[in-house]
């Protein structure tokens, strides 16, 4: 072994130079009541006999790499977890992050259901789910959200769809998280790791930071999520060979890249991973006769790379944002749908958006005429009935016909569909470069669109007709849940078009007792452990670095020790360290392979992670 030290450099994410000594600034902390589940539980793509349920455990002792841990779960038809009706062991490891999804089955339709997990002695908080129905449905309620991005701003559109609780599940749309170099927009909100994510071990940092915010934990806790990524969750205008933000070579490889966003999206997210293909996103989720939901992948499963406006690889009738195995799947899913409903959950507006006759933006399906051309050929041509596309993205709301051949802006006639735009949670407000008045007159079948605002959409779904609610939030500076009602659009079964609701949809929705939520006032998670906590060590085991997450009681000093597996010291180094979570980064380029052991301790508590150089 060369008797050389670690470098030794601890990452602070409200380091001095940005935030001084603000400790409101620094970082959030684990919520020590909710201990080795501070994360939570989620629960995902229910079906009539089925849903995923997900949490993951933050181990107390050193584990090996790859050492595998037992824990429980069940599932309940009460609140107070008396009535269990399922019930099992499952595993976790290193291996994927000590994340766990369970596929429960034998489930009824139509129903709330109750869930935990048990680790150690130790149970995490309940969950509510709910599972989809078999046949008939009076009605089914969405919460539509998209672009969530921490930094710039409180998940107050997720408090306020916990607060309504007159929902049935939630749709994602996309950008669940962010990529980008730390930067806070907010005061009090800057993610972590600071660099931008390219790794595994650096998407893996990311969802744990995310998912450790009150309000986001919260909203999973109490409904499930249907979900699809977008973009940022690799990076930013990606397509399946590349991104508009990945330089190969110093950024690594796309490949390698997008297999680890991939990766880290479906540890970390209550998604069902198919067995067709463990990491193909598209697929179909069924409520009863009503409706049928297709959750589309229009970024890394076959799109061509974006080209500019007036390219003439633009027209290029074999041009394609979905790729030809997935739109063939989903043709053959509206050929042979039962469902009254066709409900497509995407990423980027399908409805043309021109000015003086030049497209605005073609990493769109403006990007891609050709194959939406197709599409709309295939679903009037098929007399395909009741097509509602739902679209995240651009961070504004817009309210759209499906204009083809022959539209009437008056009557609706020529439309192959209707779309509902939704505006981001709290990511900043793309740049239309025209007034609102211009895109209107140049885009007729634009029946209404807001540039500013954060929020979500309520989607009411009835055998009469399908109705989307605008709700904006008051701000997104300061932790709130006060909305207001932005507009409402609503269209008729039969019918292809637009008209405007003179009322919100009906509130009066059944819904299930919700369950204990942990209180966190501040909704930052600044109120934290009383004691050193270990949240992770991403990768290992490692080649060159590896970075080590842990969760500090307070602002001082602490001292950092690094042994051989034998137990020699190779270094003691002492670091200022601030309340709540922390990071540190070990280089270990000078380091022999082997096993080691860092130590951190204050003058209460110690802790100790193995890991191991390649």
């Amino acid at each position: 072994m060369k008797n050389k030290l670690f470098l030794l450099c601890l990452i602070l994410l409200g380091f001095q130079s940005v935030f001084g000594q603000n400790d409101y600034n620094v970082r959030s902390g684990l919520k020590s009541e909710l201990a080795p589940f501070y994360h939570g539980v989620a629960s995902g793509d229910p079906l009539s006999d089925r849903v995923i349920i997900w949490t993951r455990i933050t181990p107390d002792s050193v584990t090996q790499p790859g050492e595998v841990l037992s824990l429980n779960w069940r599932v309940a038809s009460d609140v107070d977890m008396n009535n269990i009706v399922a019930s099992g062991t499952t595993s976790t490891s290193s291996v994927r992050d000590f994340t766990v999804k369970v596929d429960v089955t034998g489930l009824a339709p139509k129903t709330c259901y109750y869930y935990d997990f048990t680790f150690d002695g130790r149970n995490s908080i309940v969950g509510r789910t709910k599972t989809a129905p078999e046949t008939a449905a009076d009605s089914v309620r969405f919460a539509v959200v998209s672009c969530s991005d921490y930094e710039n701003g409180y998940f107050n559109a997720y408090a306020s769809i916990v607060e309504r609780n007159d929902i049935d599940a939630v749709l994602h749309l996309g950008d669940y998280i962010y990529e980008y170099v730390a930067a806070a927009g907010v005061d009090g909100r800057l993610a972590e790791p600071a660099n931008e994510i390219v790794t595994l071990s650096d998407y893996r940092t990311r969802y744990s930071h995310y998912k450790l915010d009150g309000d986001l934990r919260n909203v999973h806790q109490q409904y499930a999520f249907i979900s699809v990524w977008d973009d940022h969750e690799t990076a930013n205008n990606s397509w399946m060979n590349g991104a508009e933000n990945h330089t190969e070579g110093t950024e690594g490889t796309w490949v390698a890249r997008k297999a680890s966003g991939k990766q880290a999206y479906f540890e970390w997210m209550p998604v069902r991973e198919q067995s067709v293909d463990s990491t193909r996103l598209y697929r179909t989720i069924k409520y009863g006769d009503l409706l049928n939901l297709y959750m589309l992948d229009t970024r890394l499963e076959g799109r061509e790379e974006q080209v500019g406006a007036t390219s003439a690889e633009i027209n290029n009738p074999d041009r394609t944002i979905l790729g030809v195995e997935q739109y063939n799947w989903l043709t053959n899913e509206l050929d042979n749908s039962t469902a009254q409903w066709n409900i497509l959950g995407q990423q980027v507006m399908v409805a043309p958006l021109k000015a003086f006759g030049a497209i605005l933006n073609t990493d769109q399906w403006d990007g891609y005429p050709a194959e939406r051309t197709k599409l709309f050929n295939h679903i009037l041509d098929s007399n395909i009935q009741n097509v509602v596309v739902l679209t995240g993205d651009i961070h504004t709301s817009w309210a759209n016909d499906l204009p083809h051949t022959g539209y009437n802006a008056s009557t609706g006639a020529g439309s192959a569909g209707v779309e509902y735009v939704i505006t981001s949670v709290t990511s900043s407000s793309t740049p239309i470069g025209f007034p609102s008045a211009i895109i209107s007159a140049a885009n007729p079948h634009i029946k209404w669109s807001d540039f500013t605002k954060k929020g979500y959409l309520v989607l009411d779904i009835n055998s009469e007709r399908v109705q989307g609610d605008y709700w904006f939030c008051e701000n997104i500076t300061n932790s709130s849940t006060n909305v207001s009602l932005g507009n409402k659009f609503y269209v008729n079964s039969g019918e292809r078009f637009l008209r405007n609701a003179g009322s919100e949809s009906s509130r009066n929705h059944s819904n299930c007792v919700q369950s204990p939520m942990v209180t966190d006032p501040t909704n930052s998670l600044t109120d934290v452990s009383n004691s050193l906590v270990w949240v992770g060590a991403y990768p290992n085991p490692f080649e060159k670095e590896i970075t080590v997450q842990y969760n500090a009681p307070s602002q001082g000093k602490i001292k950092v020790k690094v042994f051989t597996q034998d137990g020699k010291l190779l270094q003691t180094k002492d670091h200022f360290t601030m309340k709540g979570l922390n990071y540190l980064k070990i280089n270990g380029d000078d380091l022999n392979a082997g096993v080691y052991h860092i130590q951190i301790s204050d003058s209460k508590n110690n802790k100790l992670v193995r890991i191991v150089k390649l």
